[in-house]
């Protein structure tokens, strides 16, 4: 797979249904988790809108962490995420068919359960 980044974020957008199908069905307080997918699903968000070139992803999302400024922690955090997930895209051939098929999930949320 050798999509460009906002491909990916994309589709891993599409993968964070999974992730909020699973933090809602815990039965602890998942405030910070929300938090981080609040984080990330931004970073996706703005990777998609800005369609940065593959060779200057990383520096595109060091400048968002940059421009985080205070709260920049949260946000290396989630772009060293999104980064490996997306070198991960390209390297393994599963991970980047199941992204292409819409991150198909048992943990996903319903339309009637959101």
């Amino acid at each position: 797979m050798n999509a460009r980044p906002a491909v990916v974020c994309a589709e891993l957008l599409a993968a964070l249904e999974a992730s909020e199908g699973r933090r809602r069905r815990r039965k602890r307080d998942t405030t910070p988790d929300a938090i981080g997918l609040t984080i990330k699903r931004d970073l996706l968000e703005r990777a998609v809108a800005a369609d940065p070139d593959p060779d200057r992803f990383e520096e595109w999302l060091y400048d968002q962490c940059l421009a985080a400024g205070g709260s920049e922690g949260g946000v290396r955090a989630m772009a060293l995420s999104i980064f490996e997930e997306w070198r991960l895209a390209q390297d393994a051939t599963a991970f980047g068919d199941w992204l292409e098929r819409g991150a198909p999930s048992d943990d996903a949320l319903s339309d009637e359960g959101r």
